[in-house]
């Protein structure tokens, strides 16, 4: 086992442990490892899995049930497009094609450089600013898609 390797499998040994090892805080000990990862690949599910004693497909199932889980690493600028009915109706779908013709990279990807990626979500409670769009944790509304270069300017 190389280094890097004990690090990784000390780090989930630990963060496994703030939970008691406990399979029924599943979901805290999946954020708190996203946290420290950035994503959860196969690697870090199966190491889980061990560590608590559960099947790694319970890990899968829930990494992949819930949209906030991701088994690709994301882009710096993390890009969310509301595509929820009020955000859709006001034409997040055409935000959402500005985004990726901009950035050259489909609903889901990152770009090759790792400072971006894409992913659409269902709702963000902010639908009075309806189209949405959050990057990072900062959060544009009445988007549309003219305004795309410019939010992407922002991060350069």
């Amino acid at each position: 086992m190389s280094c890097g390797e004990h690090n990784f499998r000390e780090k989930l040994t630990e963060i496994c442990r703030e939970f008691n090892n406990d399979p029924n805080e599943l979901i805290s000990i999946l954020h708190k490892a996203q946290g420290e990862f950035g994503f959860l690949p196969q690697k870090v599910q199966e190491t889980i899995a061990n560590i608590i004693k559960i099947p790694s497909s319970r890990i899968y199932g829930v990494v992949t049930f819930y949209s906030y889980f991701t088994m690709e690493p994301k882009g710096k600028y993390p890009i969310s497009i509301c595509t929820g009915t009020a955000c859709y109706v006001k034409g997040a779908e055409k935000v959402l094609e500005a985004f990726e013709e901009k950035l050259n990279i489909k609903n889901g990807q990152t770009t090759s450089d790792g400072k971006f990626s894409m992913s659409s979500l269902r709702c963000v409670g902010a639908c009075g600013l309806a189209p949405v769009v959050m990057v990072g944790d900062k959060i544009y509304g009445s988007v549309n898609a003219d305004q795309v270069e410019k939010i992407l300017s922002e991060y350069d």
